[in-house]
């Protein structure tokens, strides 16, 4: 007996006696991801489930790649998705999700929450960067392919079966491993300025000491972006990163995401702003030229003479790299290219030549601010 594909079931006009029988009709509707899961987007009340991408390995020719992913839905309201592990080694956005999902009860959402703390499961096992199934940076395979590798099936679900579903993308990140950021909510400069609004005020309600515009300086195909061209409120973070997490950064974490839940209007309660908090106001800055990044000129380990936040000045040194094999040699100074911010520094001590070293920012002009009101 010939099997028919779902692609060719939904694409084959001729297939007249199929094209309306209601389980080849919702076939056809879908995109063409080869994802399954037993998870309803469209019923109210708590689910839980995963989401099923099929792959092979030596040990197992038909397996599952499963990826925990929940729903809560009650009333009217918008409908959010909570992503973390866009990178593996990122791990306070995947802990405050996985918290908040298990504790939130259903009385005090209006509307619908979406649950992934871990987009990439292989990666958050392996404490990687990339997945370790393919090599792939999922944050640079959006829009992603159906037939392409795991990494690839999952950024093209979530470009055209997640994204188009919700009205607001929230995707949690830190440093990682290999860089240590000042913890802090950021988002990039739409154009459109009704979604810049609405993204900037956002942003804002996570109430982290800087808001920090960015730019992609490490190539195209980020998830956000793909979220931001349909039009929707998207909020990211880099809480910190290397290998350890503290207390402060856990509670920010969990604490600011609770808090722009609730100025989303998603979760009952009363937003609080800085002033609430006895804080000064947020300060927006900016790293939008490539200038505003430093990178080791050689290989070294790399000691910083100063802190994340930390306001710097041109000329002033930065930090220093050192030569394990050349102990006699002096060390190369690294100084700053601009006055600014020293928003993020290189993690590891130990150095390649290429890798960044500072992120410095500056403070964003009244004029833009003023398209955040």
């Amino acid at each position: 007996m010939k099997t028919l594909s779902r692609r060719t079931l939904s694409q084959n006009p001729n297939n007249s006696n199929l094209r309306f029988h209601p389980l080849i009709n919702r076939i056809s509707t879908m995109s063409q991801s080869p994802i399954s899961t037993k998870i309803d987007f469209n019923k109210p009340g708590i689910q839980w489930g995963t989401l099923n991408i099929p792959f092979s390995y030596n040990l197992s020719g038909w397996a599952q790649l499963q990826i925990p992913i929940s729903t809560i839905a009650h009333g009217e309201g918008p409908t959010v998705l909570l992503m973390a592990g866009n990178h593996g080694d990122e791990y306070p956005g995947q802990i405050a999700i996985m918290k908040l999902m298990k504790t939130l009860n259903l009385e005090e959402v209006s509307g619908r929450i979406i649950f992934i703390p871990a987009i990439n499961m292989p990666a958050a096992k392996a404490a990687t960067r990339l997945s370790p199934l393919d090599g792939k940076n999922l944050n640079r395979c959006a829009p992603g392919n159906p037939d392409g590798t795991a990494t690839d099936i999952m950024a093209h679900y979530l470009t055209h079966e997640i994204f188009p579903r919700v009205d607001v993308v929230i995707d949690l990140h830190t440093g990682g491993r290999g860089v240590y950021f000042y913890p802090c909510a950021h988002m990039h400069l739409v154009e459109d300025r009704e979604q810049r609004r609405r993204m900037a005020q956002a942003t804002q309600a996570y109430n982290t000491d800087f808001a920090f515009l960015y730019a992609d300086i490490a190539g195209k195909g980020l998830l956000p972006v793909e979220a931001e061209k349909l039009g929707k409120t998207v909020v990211t973070t880099e809480m910190g990163g290397g290998e350890v997490t503290n207390a402060a950064v856990h509670r920010l974490s969990q604490e600011g995401l609770h808090n722009v839940l609730i100025h989303l209007k998603v979760l009952q309660g009363k937003e609080q702003s800085r002033s609430d908090l006895g804080l000064p106001p947020t300060r927006w800055i900016q790293a939008l030229d490539a200038k505003d990044y430093i990178f080791a000129p050689e290989s070294g380990l790399f000691e910083s003479f100063v802190d994340v936040g930390a306001d710097v000045s041109e000329g002033q040194p930065l930090g220093a790299l050192y030569f394990l094999e050349r102990p006699d040699r002096e060390p190369t100074i690294i100084q700053a290219n601009s006055d600014g911010i020293a928003i993020a520094h290189r993690g590891p001590t130990l150095t390649s030549q290429g890798d960044i070293l500072f992120c410095l920012a500056h403070d964003v002009e009244p004029a833009v601010l003023k398209t955040f009101e």
